[in-house]
């Protein structure tokens, strides 16, 4: 319905795909620049001699030109019979996913120098003490510089001395039952980690316990049914993967990977890959702790019940717990009740060059143009102009588009919105990123009560929606 601009759904994946190295170099460079040192992006002389060195050392396997990674699988503590069959399979995903991996058990390849030419490394299973405190230094100011981490298994049982490492991978572990079956509750489904998976995915393995919850510090993705299996101590809540942004970088935990099975498995494969394609910035993703949210629409159809069709389309559900909109144009709007002062947040996902958008604001009708002319609406649709375009306030602000071009994932991955209503102060994060800060003066149009609704554009428009929920924030005074 709306005019295009002339950029291409082409032109915004590859640039998706240059985002990476954009950042790495950035990274660099301001590394460079607070080090005072001269503008170069090659490794000083020792750095070169450190690589050299370690060339010998490391199994490099080349996958591709894409992203690199190194897995490192050094034990000093008990020692996982699972681990070459892990190094295999990040091998064999690397070559089919377009990043390169180079496996070491050589804590010597932890410099400053080396680490810089890897985009991610994936503790695979370490345990005890790994690394010295010269290389633990190095690899800090790896993670404060943007580098990415991915931590398998009992890379939950290393370094409990080393804090900065602890408060990476989120939780030390503590103890395990013996291996069995168990049901995994997937809690976040549009993180590329969790993304394929159903509501509930059923495997074997070893369950750690953990000395600690990391949810209020790391954002979960899925957590373990206590009642499935029999040894669980965390009383009821019981992360069992997650992800973070700290200290400059990215993290992404499983605690699953105990046997040689798992990394036969085409699910928990998938499950690593995504793990680290977040990891290397290759997907975003709203990796932000997340409490205190309750669900409008959790995947079900009787979530559905308060929901109401405004207008001609609709929106289907599959078996996945994904609702498509159909048709249109018209809009879903939760009737139930509205808000004021909340947190909204949902996953949405686009075909290919499509418009939808989330409604705030309006007040109860059964007609989609009542929400058009006195609520707010946030675009879906990243060909359109500015003003209208994904993360805009429609038609009254754009979005910040340098962030919102470096936070979204193109068509055919999900993204997360946060619609943030404090007052008349509307603001927008997509996956984890704030993208927009828009503040309301018509009072036609006051956001300090209203409903909120999904829209269904048209019958070429596919846009699926998962997982909208919401939290109702404490009123401002004055």
């Amino acid at each position: 319905m709306h005019g295009k601009d002339s950029t291409t759904g082409t032109d915004r994946i590859e640039t998706h795909r240059r985002r990476l190295t954009f950042r790495k170099a950035a990274a660099l460079l301001s590394g460079a620049l607070l080090a005072g040192a001269s503008l170069t992006l090659t490794a000083p002389q020792a750095d070169a001699a450190d690589n050299t060195e370690l060339a010998g050392k490391l199994d490099v396997h080349d996958g591709g030109d894409g992203q690199r990674v190194l897995v490192f699988s050094k034990t000093a503590g008990f020692r996982h019979d699972s681990i070459p069959d892990g190094v295999a399979a990040l091998k064999q995903l690397g070559e089919t996913n377009g990043f390169t991996v180079d496996a070491t058990e050589d804590a010597g390849a932890f410099t400053s120098g080396n680490l810089r030419r890897y985009d991610a490394v994936v503790f695979l299973s370490t345990t005890g003490d790994v690394l010295d405190a010269a290389q633990q230094t190095a690899f800090e100011g790896y993670i404060r510089h943007g580098g990415g981490y991915v931590g398998i298994h009992a890379a939950a049982d290393t370094e409990y001395d080393w804090a900065f490492y602890g408060g990476l991978a989120g939780a030390y572990f503590q103890s395990h039952p013996a291996i069995q079956p168990a049901t995994v509750v997937v809690e976040d489904r549009a993180h590329p980690a969790t993304s394929a998976l159903g509501q509930t995915w059923n495997r074997t393995d070893e369950w750690y316990n953990y000395r600690s919850n990391p949810r209020e510090r790391a954002h979960v993705l899925a957590s373990l049914d206590e009642t499935s299996y029999t040894g669980g101590t965390m009383n009821g809540d019981h992360p069992i993967a997650w992800c973070q942004n700290y200290q400059g970088g990215r993290a992404f935990y499983t605690g699953g990977g105990h046997t040689k099975e798992s990394y036969a498995d085409p699910v928990f494969r998938q499950h690593l890959v995504g793990g680290i394609l977040y990891a290397v910035g290759e997907t975003q993703a709203d990796c932000r702790p997340e409490n205190g949210y309750r669900p409008l629409f959790d995947g079900t159809a009787a979530s559905l019940d308060g929901w109401r069709q405004a207008g001609p389309g609709s929106f289907a559900l599959d078996g996945n717990g994904t609702i498509m909109s159909t048709g249109g144009m018209g809009m879903l709007w939760y009737a139930v009740s509205g808000f004021g002062a909340y947190s909204l947040k949902l996953d949405w996902k686009q075909a290919g060059d499509d418009n939808s958008g989330v409604f705030v604001g309006f007040p109860p009708s059964d007609d989609p143009w009542s929400a058009v002319n006195n609520g707010y609406e946030i675009q879906i649709d990243a060909t359109d102009v500015p003003e209208k375009t994904t993360g805009s306030v429609y038609g009254f602000r754009s979005a910040d588009l340098k962030k919102r071009d470096r936070a979204l994932n193109p068509p055919g991955e999900w993204n997360t919105y946060e619609i943030r209503v404090e007052g008349e102060r509307l603001r927008v994060c997509l996956n984890g990123v704030k993208i927009n800060d828009f503040t309301n003066t018509d009072p036609a149009r006051s956001l300090t009560d209203g409903h909120i609704g999904i829209q269904n554009h048209g019958a070429d428009d596919q846009v699926s929606f998962r997982n909208v929920r919401i939290k109702e924030l404490p009123v401002k005074g004055g």
